[in-house]
């Protein structure tokens, strides 16, 4: 029983793209996974407003950057894991060898993560990143100066840190 059409082919087709997103918000597997479940059950409830719509995975990324910042608000911290991902989700996250640049990436405050990942890996220009995280533009480019500004800082004095092999 399929009782809103489309909406099952948008999971198979971009679930997965969802999942990465957030796991790269979140930095950890499990809190990656009930991000995307949250959200794709908001989206679902939605569906019948968005699938009129032409970019109905920009609407589950805003609604999982929105999501991440609320539970940054209840929380004040964050529980991150340096555990590797389960096998089953090894095609989805990060390489093992890769792992030292995302714990770099993992380390940053919430908010120049947040823009940084916006930009460089959803590949949204500064406005988008602005409405998605309800900052000033120029608020997003001062924390991708500063994020990208302490990577450099901490990717030079740690080569290895992001799996460099000599």
């Amino acid at each position: 029983m399929d009782d809103e059409p489309g909406f099952d082919d948008f999971v198979a087709e971009r679930g997965e793209a969802l999942l990465r997103y957030a796991y790269v918000l979140t930095g950890n597997p499990h809190d990656a996974a009930d991000l995307t479940q949250e959200a794709l059950t908001r989206l679902r409830d939605a569906w019948p407003r968005v699938r009129h719509k032409a970019d109905a995975h920009g609407y589950a990324r805003t609604t999982m950057a929105r999501l991440h910042i609320s539970i940054w608000r209840r929380r004040r911290r964050e529980h991150l894991t340096g555990e590797p991902p389960e096998r089953p989700w090894e095609a989805v996250f990060p390489s093992e060898e890769d792992q030292g640049l995302w714990r770099e990436l993992a380390a940053l405050p919430r908010r120049q993560r947040a823009v940084l990942v916006l930009r460089y890996y959803e590949q949204l220009a500064d406005a988008e990143i602005a409405e998605v995280l309800r900052i000033s533009p120029g608020t997003v480019r001062s924390q991708a100066s500063r994020g990208l500004d302490k990577l450099r800082s901490s990717l030079s004095t740690s080569p290895a840190a992001y799996g460099s092999t000599r």
